[in-house]
């Protein structure tokens, strides 16, 4: 009798090591954020695998770079872990502020614990449309994403502190801008996703209450020996500040 030979591709719950795994930003308040799933793709396929990131947030890098974790990156499939969100924020485009940006084509699953103890969010840009769209089609080319994994692991490499990319996933369907393009998925790490636009965000709303809840979260997540001084917002603000100017510097 012949002997058959199969391959597990089946998503399971060890998939991403025996790490630990979060989603603190889903317990904020719901108009932080939309709750929604990444929309499928028709046949994603990585195409680029960081497995010195994996290693560092204690992933199972060779599990996963394979079609289980094309699964995964592309949104395929939800970790049972995870709480998929888009998150609001506001912003400047064009030299105007707009009063409402949020991820129109970017979905957070949530947290990783990593080997160090530092926790990072796993974001997937290019997971389809949100709340925040605005029209567009919630997907990303090949192109702009095989980039952002290039210049963020050499900025990473040259020391500045910067996002970074765990897979770069393609997903078999064309995205439209000036001409068809291959689309694609990035799953993207970073320390988080508060921008100063969060602030901004519910700053035009004249929402003091969801301030004082975001200043409370970063400074937790962030700046924690800030919680027991007097005064933690303006030391917070002091820490951005110095905190950018230091990235701009480098």
């Amino acid at each position: 009798m012949p002997l058959t030979l199969t391959t597990d591709t089946t998503p399971r719950a060890s998939d991403f090591g025996g790490g630990q795994f979060d989603n603190s930003y889903a317990r904020l308040p719901r108009r932080f954020y939309a709750r929604l799933t990444p929309t499928p793709v028709r046949s994603p396929h990585i195409v680029k695998f960081n497995y010195p990131l994996a290693e560092e947030l204690g992933l199972e890098a060779k599990r996963l770079d394979s079609d289980v974790g094309a699964a995964i990156f592309s949104g395929n499939h939800v970790p049972e872990w995870a709480e998929p969100l888009a998150m609001a924020y506001a912003g400047h485009q064009f030299g105007h502020f707009v009063p409402q940006l949020g991820d129109g084509r970017a979905i957070l699953l949530g947290e990783i614990i990593g080997r160090n103890g530092k926790r990072r969010d796993l974001h997937l840009k290019g997971a389809g449309q949100t709340p925040f769209s605005r029209r567009g089609d919630g997907r990303a080319a090949l192109g702009p994403v095989l980039r952002e994994y290039i210049i963020s692991e050499a900025m990473h490499a040259l020391g500045i502190p910067t996002t970074r990319t765990l897979a770069a996933v393609t997903t078999g369907e064309p995205v439209f801008r000036e001409t068809t393009l291959p689309g694609a998925v990035l799953a993207r790490v970073a320390a988080s996703h508060i921008r100063v636009g969060t602030f901004e965000y519910f700053a035009a709303q004249g929402d003091a209450e969801a301030i004082k809840i975001l200043a409370d979260y970063a400074i937790a997540r962030h700046y924690s020996a800030l919680q027991v001084i007097p005064n933690p917002y303006l030391a917070l603000l002091a820490a951005v500040c110095e905190s950018q100017a230091a990235l701009v510097a480098r």
